[in-house]
């Protein structure tokens, strides 16, 4: 299951409803400070957990007399089944607890007054109409039957001790269908399990905030961790069920004998001993994170901090690419560039992008940096906009709009295009060190007469295809009537990511650019074990699908990321056709060479 949208109402800045959708992967909230962003995560968190953040009395928007706060959520890609009464398997929208888009929608209405009271919690369904007061999830099975035996469909009922079959039986009998409220907080005792078992369906939320305080409570480093907790609490579900089960079957069993002893003693003392749950078990679980030498993780820099965040993403990214029973879980990080240097603000940006990929994860991220904006895809960009003081503009990413964000980020085109004759694309910094070493050992050895330098050829890093810094380059190049192609990893044996890139790659072939993705996993992987041999003593052998980079990088004590950088100028030129050499004679770095040359002819 995922979140479709959000929509909330008299909630601080939002005074009117006001509705978000988010992307199926990975969705980015961009805006000037204090426009709105952090409210829309924290009534994300407030409708899940209210835990991270609390609604308060001082929630209700300041500019209204509406003494009640909304907060809905709709969602989509449902479990093809449920149980909702005993054992018996049905579906949502067998149970007309679909809206009229056929999502599933739940509104929490929260009373403000002296305090806060518990929500009102509201299924919005277009719903048969039927000859009663209620919908039937609110009523009980003694109520159905009379239903039923006044509609006379009681035969039509296979088991009258299963509510979801009176009611099948008695929405077969009406055909009128309307939208309605069916109000959980009115559900009696026998039925309220109804709204327990769908939330069981619901998303995983967990809310990373920016602005934490450093003290012996502060979650930032914890988070992460109770985020597995609850996971694998969700995963575990069943089974928790299942224990919780043979406690109270043995706690009931041991009731009975001791009814029994009493009967056998005096037979008018007791007639029955019922024990009765008070209490839902909690299954709490409460870690700490220390560090070397015993040093809690909350006692160090925020810095140490958040890059404990980025890496439990990156973690959580590899995970959930092997684990097929994984609960759906939505990540909602504020402003992830907080306290970190730009190059790993870079490495979260990819570490959460490569994370949406995976089909059961949403990520929502907010930020205002144009360094990590540009990084987003363009799909993926929601700009928000005061207009006025209660009322906010949420604008999706067309052209126009991306034309605001990198005007009003200040998100802006490489100076260095000016000179150009024509523009290669490519990911990073070091796809610029990579393909120029390749054309100057291909010049010196007659495969080609120019470099690409020499050529007028520009190669440019815009952090991959799609993003909003290749969005804005891209219409620089347009405008300059400069023709340009793009080189981007593979990232073979990352299913999820090749999927992606390829998709991203035949829309530029399609729009009659030159482009490649590299028949490898990445650069790293041309990398000639020689070369380790020689600098390192290191005898290593990779494949074109492991991740070379932090195979090499491990092996040699260097940072992954700078690992092409320090070895691939080192590459000589017949190490360069042995790693380049495909099927039938064919050169693949020759082959980008002479597509790229086209576009100065």
């Amino acid at each position: 299951m995922k979140i479709k949208s959000l929509t909330i109402e008299n909630f601080r800045g939002y005074k009117e409803k006001h509705t978000i959708d988010f992307n199926p992967d990975l969705t980015g909230l961009i805006g000037r400070n204090d426009v709105g962003k952090s409210t829309i995560t924290d009534a994300l968190e407030i409708f899940f957990n209210n835990e991270t953040v609390k609604i308060e009395p001082a929630d209700r928007c300041v500019f209204s007399t509406d003494d009640v706060i909304r907060i809905s959520c709709e969602f989509y890609d449902l479990p093809e089944s449920i149980i909702i009464d005993e054992t018996v398997s049905t579906t949502f929208r067998d149970e007309f607890l679909l809206n009229e888009h056929g999502n599933l929608e739940i509104l929490k209405e929260y009373k403000i007054g002296a305090r806060v009271q518990n929500p009102s919690i509201k299924i919005i369904a277009n719903h048969p109409i039927v000859d009663s007061e209620k919908p039937l999830h609110l009523a009980k099975i003694a109520d159905l039957k009379k239903i039923g035996e006044k509609l006379r469909i009681d035969s039509d009922v296979q088991d009258k001790r299963v509510a979801s079959q009176w009611r099948k039986a008695i929405w077969s009998a009406k055909t009128g269908i309307e939208r309605q409220e069916i109000d959980i907080s009115k559900l009696s005792p026998e039925t309220k399990e109804i709204y327990e078992k769908i939330t069981l369906s619901l998303p995983l939320f967990a809310l990373f905030k920016s602005d934490r305080e450093s003290n012996d409570s502060d979650p930032e480093a914890k988070n992460p961790i109770q985020v597995a907790v609850k996971t694998a609490q969700k995963i575990y579900e069943a089974e928790i069920r299942i224990l919780e089960q043979k406690i109270i079957d043995s706690v009931i069993k041991v009731a009975e004998n001791t009814l029994e002893k009493i009967q056998e003693m005096d037979p008018e003392l007791a007639n029955s001993l019922d024990p009765l749950l008070k209490e839902t078990p909690k299954w709490t679980f409460n870690f700490a994170l220390n560090g070397d030498n015993g040093v809690p993780i909350n006692k160090r820099g925020s810095g140490v901090r958040r890059l404990i965040l980025l890496n439990f993403f990156r973690a959580e990214a590899e995970r959930l690419k092997q684990e097929r029973n994984s609960p759906n879980v939505f990540f909602a990080i504020e402003e992830p560039e907080t306290s970190q240097h730009p190059d790993y603000q870079a490495l979260l940006i990819k570490a959460l992008i490569n994370l949406s990929y995976i089909p059961n994860t949403q990520i929502l991220i907010t930020s205002h940096v144009p360094g990590l904006v540009s990084l987003l895809p363009v799909s993926s960009i929601r700009y928000m906009e005061r207009v006025e003081k209660d009322k906010v503009k949420i604008l999706k990413g067309d052209d126009d709009v991306l034309e605001i964000v990198s005007k009003s980020l200040g998100v802006l085109s490489d100076p260095t295009l000016a000179n150009a004759k024509a523009v290669v694309l490519v990911e990073g910094h070091s796809d610029i060190t990579f393909l120029n070493h390749i054309s100057e050992q291909y010049k010196q050895h007659g495969l080609i007469e120019k470099t690409l330098s020499e050529s007028g050829i520009h190669i440019l890093p815009v952090g991959g295809c799609g993003n909003l810094k290749h969005w804005v380059n891209k219409r620089i190049i347009e405008k300059m009537g400069l023709k340009w192609g793009a080189l981007f990893d593979s990232d073979l044996g990352d299913q999820f990511q090749n999927e992606q890139n390829i998709s991203k790659m035949q829309e530029i072939v399609k729009e009659g650019h030159p482009g490649f993705l590299t028949k490898k996993r990445e650069p790293e992987n041309y990398i000639h074990p020689e070369i380790l041999k020689k600098e390192f003593d290191i005898e290593l052998t990779y494949t074109e699908i492991d991740d070379a980079k932090k195979i090499i990088g491990k092996l040699i004590r260097k940072n992954p990321n700078d690992v092409l950088e320090l070895l691939w100028r080192k590459m000589s030129f017949q190490q360069l056709q042995i790693v380049s050499s495909l099927e039938e004679g064919k050169d693949e770095f020759l082959d980008w060479l002479k597509a790229f040359d086209t576009l100065i002819k």
